[in-house]
């Protein structure tokens, strides 16, 4: 495989940078007056401006170049037809099959009875809790779902869940555990009755540590609460391919969802992992965030790229992640319910695309993933926006504004949206600052003094996500713009964005030196030559730890 940087589109994409790149934003506006019909697209009810990037149309001709001289519509197709593209662990990543209305193939099987049966089976257990017939083991109905998962079986549906928090209906409580710590279960559990609580423990393994952990911590509460020959059993459902791992913490097999091997857990709040949005918010409404995405994954795999809204979001992070010089991406969402899409969209693109090798084996060329980050807006105005003004990185933002209702409060947070794209874009020279210093009454003197700290030097990078209203459907069509994102992101860098095998390395190290804690729980000294592996750093704080333990008796 030809080293990307060296191939003749990318090339030709630095050449083309060195002559954009003297000319400001605001030069690019005054100098083409349909600049934004020319660089924003519409589809699935969303409308994606990407004027405010420092590109051309040029720059969009060249950019499409590189993804057709990296085969990406063969790339497409080949995840389309189900084949083993996460090649490291080969499977398929078909988690548009989740959405699907129409057959897909995964080893020359149709998936979509398998995918309909498993949807069935989440709507008789949603519809139950809904209608108050799921019951504990007291009889009292459901009224508590607590979800046990970390990482794709967590982030997803815990996203989710906020951002569709207006559909939950109003007598249903839905939580979310993650963390090992047990102060984020306890938090989750302080007001819940445990005769109407129901755990929900996602891990298609069933071997996850902290899910099991937590797991067990909920048996042991649900123990001490429930009266003499209540079933604690009877309190949990899991989604989990491991049916023997469930029917040892008594969960029956009837309440057990599949997953399906071909998703990876970053892709699957689209399956049962989703059980405890669909169980919130109905699932009909769920089917409707299926149909938001299934509508992106149509436009995706049909539209030419430079109509296509995922290749044209991705190609416009690669111009910036590789030709710009940007290191990160801030995603400020301007509605509070999409306050945890920032976290969702970290380990969307760092974990599928934090690599460092090409699916040969050999080391990249060209930086891979930028590190994601933001919060919601406005709070994130008085927070690290001034960066954004003043700073000296160039940080390229996705503002995502839904329109939401006519109100004076809904008015004002779409203008600040629009003002900051706008005033980041613009700035502000020194002449205007000291103008406007001179216009509140400060000296001549006074004004120049101060004028360059007033100063913005604008040029900043954003696009703009627009949403008609934050529903069930728009979210699935949101999400599934970014999954889709990710993975022609990764195509085009030659990685495979479907893979994680350096989480596993950390879940290694964790599982070697847990024994060596618990074997020091009773103060005795560490011993270092019994882990001659470890490095210095850690062995000295193992023996802090235990000769603290040691001093307390904990």
């Amino acid at each position: 495989m030809t080293r990307l940087t060296r191939t003749s589109h990318w090339q030709a994409l630095a050449e083309h940078r060195k002559s954009l790149a003297p000319r400001h934003l605001n030069d690019l506006f005054a100098a083409d007056p349909r600049r934004f019909e020319r660089l924003s697209l519409r589809g699935c009810e969303l409308l994606f401006d990407f004027s405010k990037q420092r590109i051309v149309p040029e720059t969009v001709q060249l950019l499409a170049r590189l993804a057709d001289a990296r085969e990406l519509k063969s790339h497409m197709a080949r995840m389309a037809a189900g084949e083993a593209i996460n090649a490291t662990e080969n499977r398929a990543a078909l988690h548009i099959a989740l959405r699907a209305d129409r057959p897909y193939r995964v080893g020359g099987e149709d998936v979509l009875p398998q995918v309909r049966e498993t949807r069935a089976q989440m709507r008789r257990l949603a519809d139950a809790i809904g209608s108050g017939a799921r019951c504990g083991s007291g009889g009292k109905p459901v009224s508590a779902i607590v979800n046990l998962g970390i990482g794709g079986s967590d982030l997803g549906p815990r996203m989710a869940a906020q951002a569709l928090a207006e559909f939950t209906a109003p007598r249903l409580k839905i939580r979310f555990v993650a963390n090992i710590d047990p102060a984020e279960l306890d938090g989750a559990l302080r007001d819940l009755d445990p005769a109407g609580t129901l755990f929900i423990v996602s891990s298609k393994t069933f071997t996850t540590q902290e899910t099991l952990a937590n797991a067990k911590a909920a048996m042991r509460w649900l123990a001490r609460h429930l009266g003499t020959g209540d079933d604690p059993g009877r309190h949990f459902v899991a989604v989990s391919n491991n049916l023997a791992g469930a029917a040892a913490l008594g969960i029956g097999a009837d309440d057990c969802l599949a997953m399906a091997d071909w998703v990876g857990g970053r892709f699957s709040m689209w399956s049962a992992i989703g059980l405890p949005l669909a169980c919130a918010i109905g699932m009909d409404a769920f089917e409707d965030m299926l149909a938001g995405a299934r509508a992106m994954d149509e436009h995706f795999l049909a539209a030419p790229f430079a109509e296509n809204l995922p290749v044209m979001m991705a190609l416009i992070g690669i111009w910036n992640t590789n030709f710009l010089g940007a290191g990160s991406l801030a995603v400020i969402p301007y509605a509070h319910n999409l306050g945890l899409l920032p976290a969702y969209l970290q380990q969307l693109e760092m974990e599928s695309n934090g690599k460092c090798v090409r699916l040969d084996g050999s080391p990249v060329d060209c930086d891979t993933a930028p590190v994601i980050w933001g919060m919601a807006g406005t709070v994130g105005q008085h927070a690290f926006h001034q960066l954004f003004y003043q700073g000296t990185r160039l940080t390229p933002i996705d503002f995502i504004v839904p329109a939401g209702r006519e109100s004076p409060e809904a008015r004002a947070l779409v203008a600040n949206a629009l003002a900051q794209s706008a005033a980041l874009m613009r700035g502000k020279s020194v002449e205007e600052a000291r103008d406007q210093l001179r216009a509140g009454g400060r000296s001549e003197a006074e004004a120049a003094r101060l004028a360059p700290h007033h100063a913005c030097p604008g040029n900043q990078p954003s696009s703009t996500l627009l949403l008609p209203r934050l529903t069930p459907r728009t979210l699935g069509s949101l999400i599934a713009l970014y999954e889709h994102k990710a993975a022609v992101q990764g195509w085009i860098w030659g990685i495979n964005s479907f893979d994680q095998w350096g989480v596993e390395h950390g879940k290694q190290m964790a599982r070697e030196i847990l024994p060596s804690m618990l074997a020091g729980a009773d103060g005795t000294a560490h011993r270092p030559d019994a882990y001659p592996a470890w490095d210095g750093s850690t062995h000295g704080l193992l023996a802090a730890l235990r000769a603290w333990r040691a001093a307390t008796g904990e």
